[in-house]
């Protein structure tokens, strides 16, 4: 079981990953914007991060430079979860450090088996 935060702003999609997380046996903790994720992370101390990429008060993308520059957070893999697909929001996510980006909508098994690959990785390092 591992903790996992969830940023996402639309409470519907929230709520479901809730779900489909603590189904899947995880520990998780929600929040609704870019802000929150720096604050919660510094509290919490998750093994893994879901970030919305379009979110308020600040952008998944620059949250996720924010933990990648902390040395005390940047381990901590992020997958960003975004309907935007085209290869330069993609791109964008995997500078600013995300582990992964996976495109809405996907499926709840989908998105447990790589949140397990990606964890399985961490551990093997």
């Amino acid at each position: 079981m591992a903790k996992i935060l969830i940023a996402e702003d639309e409470r519907d999609i929230r709520d479901l990953i809730v779900f489909t997380l603590t189904y899947g046996k995880h520990e998780v903790v929600a929040v609704s914007n870019g802000e929150e994720v720096l604050e919660c992370t510094r509290r919490e101390q998750p093994d893994l991060i879901l970030l919305d990429v379009r979110m308020p008060r600040m952008t998944g993308y620059e949250a996720c430079r924010r933990l990648k520059a902390d040395p005390t957070l940047r381990h901590i893999p992020v997958i960003f979860l975004s309907a935007k697909g085209q290869e330069a929001e993609v791109q964008t996510g995997l500078e600013a450090g995300a582990a992964e980006y996976i495109l809405k909508p996907f499926s709840p098994d989908q998105l447990n088996k790589r949140i397990s690959e990606i964890l399985s990785k961490g551990q093997e390092s």
